[in-house]
């Protein structure tokens, strides 16, 4: 089963998440337990938790159609003490707001070593970041997410990716999720059926497709390995709608949440739509 949806607002309360994913179509989505540019939040009341719980069912989805995001402050590869601590003492709790909310997994961009330690160094402190939330919190999954590779941001290769996990100590709570703009921006084509079957191996050989526990579905504004992080709505990109239609209707990406971050929410609901009919549902 094909779990497409996007990353929908939250506003309001977390509750109002699963009827604004409904209200497109959607069979999953994405959201922000918390401002996404603030460090800090308070904890959710018993009635906040149970309203979102409710929302879900009510709605029909399970946690394994939801993708849910950190925060955009944080750095888990951070070169300076002040700014890792900080960083890891929030994530530790978007983790713990996730395990509170019944959901199990929480998506996050690796870090950046800024251009002041080595790429290795900065590495092995994602590592260490996620084995200390994985040790603080229990049930969900810490998800990676590939990036474009703009600045000196990490994890725009699958060696990165691989080079994380490899340090991650359980290894039954870490995971992917590919965003398909972002590995097109770092320089794996995908914009024919050959490009992706080359593209997919490459992962598989290098991550392991045992990882992937989500996907963000974005075109992209620019060139193949340009570098640069600029999403556009499905078939209006580089990429094209060859890579959605391969994704569609390959089972590796099956019972997964597979979420646009598109940039025209008003497109969204025919997004979704013409994904489901790629794939017969």
């Amino acid at each position: 089963m094909k779990y497409f949806g996007a990353h929908v607002s939250a506003s309001g309360g977390v509750a109002n998440a699963p009827a604004n994913a409904a209200a497109i179509g959607a069979t999953a989505f994405a959201l922000f337990t918390k401002n996404q540019r603030q460090w800090s939040a308070a904890p959710f009341t018993a009635a906040q938790i149970d309203a979102f719980r409710r929302a879900c069912a009510g709605h029909g989805y399970a946690p394994s159609q939801i993708l849910p995001h950190d925060s955009y402050l944080i750095n888990l590869g951070h070169p300076e003490a002040e700014g890792l601590a900080k960083s890891r003492e929030a994530f530790v709790d978007e983790m713990a707001r996730c395990e509170a909310l019944g959901l199990d997994r929480l998506n996050f961009h690796p870090g950046s070593h800024l251009n002041r330690i080595p790429a290795d160094e900065s590495l092995a402190r994602i590592a260490e970041s996620i084995n200390i939330a994985l040790d603080r919190t229990r049930g969900v999954t810490a998800v990676i997410e590939n990036t474009a590779g703009q600045g000196s941001n990490l994890g725009f290769s699958f060696y990165h990716l691989a080079a994380i996990i490899d340090r991650v100590e359980d290894k039954s709570r870490v995971g992917v999720c590919l965003d398909t703009c972002h590995a097109f921006a770092a320089g794996y084509d995908l914009r024919t059926a050959e490009a992706c079957d080359a593209t997919f191996a490459e992962f598989d050989s290098v991550v392991g497709f045992c990882y992937l526990r989500g996907m963000h579905l974005n075109d992209a504004m620019k060139g193949v390995g340009s570098r640069v992080d600029r999403h556009a709505p499905l078939g209006d990109g580089q990429i094209g709608w060859e890579c959605f239609r391969y994704i569609a209707r390959d089972a590796r990406f099956d019972d997964m949440p597979l979420i646009l971050e598109t940039p025209d929410e008003s497109r969204w609901a025919a997004e979704i739509a013409a994904l489901k009919e790629m794939c017969g549902q």
